[in-house]
């Protein structure tokens, strides 16, 4: 929370926080319920930490929910190995304290738990859909509310993020395992898949009247570029790192130990996590950002929460309190490295945490410039740079000068042919000015630069001009 107040917001928190000023029933690359959550705040106030509250709050309700899941894990392998396990697998309360123990340690969820991206809004959606997957492995039968409960889980979720539709195949994995498929001739059954056709319904109609844009987008972005197995390994190395051995150890204690009588209910509420990740993981040689696997590693922690516990019971605690303190450190180093402003280097590129310092007071100056100048709107030379200065100079209309299509050709449209434009560049993404034979603008005129500084140091520097005499693309990219 503390964090959450101190620094700006990043090029992702922007773009989902403008979702919330243009409500709409879908957007270009995502479903809009990361949009719909923040109207009511975004409606409010412009306060990036007012606004953080959300996911602060969905991290605290992921964190209860993963409690939850290994409460009912724990009952549900009591109950399928009686006889030989139950009298050695540590009490639910201390299994389901420390998944979460696991969760407070991944560095990589305390991200989420600033920033609201869809994958905030996933995570508690999965690990609701798991808890709903475990009732059923353990009474074999829905109640018509259960069945509701399931469809309005599965809707959100599918509101939440396309990738979504993996987690929904793990729970249907959960009900095809089953050796009586009689679900599948119940009412209930029916009801809630209707149900959750019904909320996604929104994102299908807009996809519909757009020439489904954001499932062409999706299908190319998932695929990313060139596949190259030093990317995989590198994701997988990453991954490891960013959300801690912990998991691993966890895990690797509770499929050694944990998984007999109930060996086949168990694979397939595995499969929250393995087949999110083992998709995730085999497009990630073509490119993949690591934070896509976030709602999987939460489906993960009531495992290896019941076998950090087991190892913990049986007096095997010295890994695991060397592991937390890391990890824990790691967190800190982390929350201490981003207030900073990060690290002192002679090239301003090489300063990844530069990107959250400055806008704001950028944004500013440039809807002051734009409005002095009588622009027609701010321009900016990559779609990342674009949240930002959209939202911070709000309601001045930003265009993105690239060849791509994106949500910000659908806000602003085209510029107009002859219009004036303030540029904006940053320091951190250098691009030459869009003029000259073959360029869009006839001439970019400076207006000045903005220095933003942290404890005495240069952390990135604006520059603003105007740009006169739009004549359409040209080859900035």
């Amino acid at each position: 929370m503390a964090l959450g107040f101190s620094i700006e917001f990043s090029v992702d928190e922007a773009h989902y926080a403008l979702y919330a000023q243009h409500l709409a029933w879908s957007y270009f690359d995502h479903p809009p319920l990361v949009g719909w959550i923040q109207w009511p705040l975004v409606s409010l106030t412009s306060s990036e930490g007012v606004i953080r509250f959300i996911p602060e709050l969905l991290w605290i309700i992921s964190c209860y929910l993963t409690y939850q899941v290994t409460i009912e894990l724990h009952r549900l392998i009591q109950g399928r190995n009686a006889g030989y396990l139950t009298s050695a697998l540590p009490s639910a309360n201390l299994c389901g304290l420390l998944a979460v123990l696991i969760i407070t340690a991944a560095p990589m969820l305390h991200v989420l738990a600033i920033g609201l991206l869809p994958d905030t809004l996933l995570a508690p959606l999965s690990l609701g859909l798991m808890l709903m997957a475990l009732r059923w492995l353990r009474k074999d039968q829905f109640s018509i509310g259960d069945w509701i409960v399931t469809g309005i889980l599965l809707g959100l979720a599918g509101l939440s993020k396309y990738t979504a539709a993996f987690t929904a195949f793990a729970f249907l994995f959960v009900f095809l395992s089953s050796p009586r498929k009689s679900w599948f001739t119940k009412v209930g059954f029916w009801l809630a898949a209707l149900t959750a056709l019904l909320l996604i319904s929104p994102v299908l109609y807009w996809n519909w009247v757009n020439d489904w844009i954001s499932f062409k987008y999706q299908l190319a972005h998932g695929g990313g570029g060139e596949w190259l197995w030093r990317r995989l390994a590198a994701y997988l190395g990453i991954q490891i790192l960013v959300f801690g051995p912990l998991f691993i150890l966890g895990c690797v204690i509770f499929i050694k130990d944990c998984m007999h009588g109930a060996k086949l209910s168990l694979v397939t509420l595995l499969g929250f996590f393995f087949i999110p990740f083992v998709i995730f993981t085999s497009l990630a040689g073509g490119g993949g950002l690591p934070h896509w696997t976030s709602p999987a590693w939460f489906c993960l922690a009531p495992f290896a929460g019941i076998g950090l516990a087991k190892a913990w019971a049986m007096q095997h605690r010295h890994w695991i309190r060397i592991l937390f303190f890391i990890q824990i450190a790691m967190c800190c180093i982390g929350f201490a490295y981003v207030l900073s402003g990060g690290i002192n280097t002679a090239s301003i590129k090489s300063n990844p945490i530069a990107d959250l310092y400055g806008w704001k007071i950028a944004g500013q100056k440039a809807a002051e410039l734009s409005k002095a100048t009588k622009a027609n709107g701010i321009a900016v030379q990559n779609w990342t740079l674009g949240s930002r200065a959209a939202w911070y100079a709000s309601p001045t209309p930003v265009f993105v000068l690239d060849q791509r299509q994106d949500q910000f050709d659908l806000w602003f449209g085209e510029i107009p042919i002859g219009a004036n434009i303030l540029l904006i560049s940053w320091s951190g993404m250098t691009y030459p000015l869009p003029i000259g034979n073959k360029s869009a603008f006839e001439a970019c005129q400076p207006l000045g630069s903005l220095e933003i500084e942290r404890f005495g140091r240069i952390l990135s520097k604006f520059d603003f001009s105007l740009c006169s005499n739009w004549r359409g693309p040209g080859t900035s990219e």
